[in-house]
């Protein structure tokens, strides 16, 4: 749950940084700093603009003004009216409160205001606590998409919004 000291922001440019030290670090500790991961996405430093147009949003959780968390979605045409949850991270600092279902919650949401039905979302299985995470928040897991953008991602999911 967010306490007084944390903050839910749309992302802008000045947290591009901080975002991308963000995932990076995550990633690199589950031994995924690997090519086929967002790790080396061309964009990911400038990662607000992708996230500059219709059918995406990203959100960051500040805590103290630092970047400790954030959230997205964008469109996902391979299913229909569908969309990505993508770069749902936290920071080990903030890890165990139960933040992830508090940004799973907001970005479902902002989902269905932008008219979506479906969320899909990609992971890996180094990363079991979110896949646990998912599951419990009613994700099913699917066969692989043939869509996949980043190849080394192997556990695949979906929900009804």
């Amino acid at each position: 749950m967010l306490d007084r000291n944390m903050q839910l922001r749309q992302l802008t440019g000045e947290y591009d940084a901080g975002v991308a030290d963000l995932i990076r670090t995550n990633l690199k500790a589950h031994h995924l700093d690997i090519p086929g991961t967002v790790y080396f996405d061309d964009g990911l430093d400038h990662i607000s603009d992708f996230y500059d147009g219709p059918g995406r949003v990203y959100y960051v959780l500040l805590q103290n003004g630092q970047v400790v968390g954030g959230i997205g979605l964008a469109e996902f045409n391979f299913f229909e009216s569908c969309c990505e949850l993508q770069k749902l991270y936290l920071s080990d600092a903030v890890k165990g409160r139960g933040l992830g279902y508090d940004l799973i919650d907001h970005i479902e949401n902002c989902a269905k205001e932008m008219g979506y039905r479906q969320m899909y979302l990609e992971t890996h299985n180094n990363l079991q606590t979110a896949i646990h995470v998912y599951e419990k928040a009613g994700y099913h897991e699917i066969p692989r998409p043939e869509s996949v953008v980043h190849s080394t991602m192997n556990r695949f999911f979906l929900k009804k919004l």
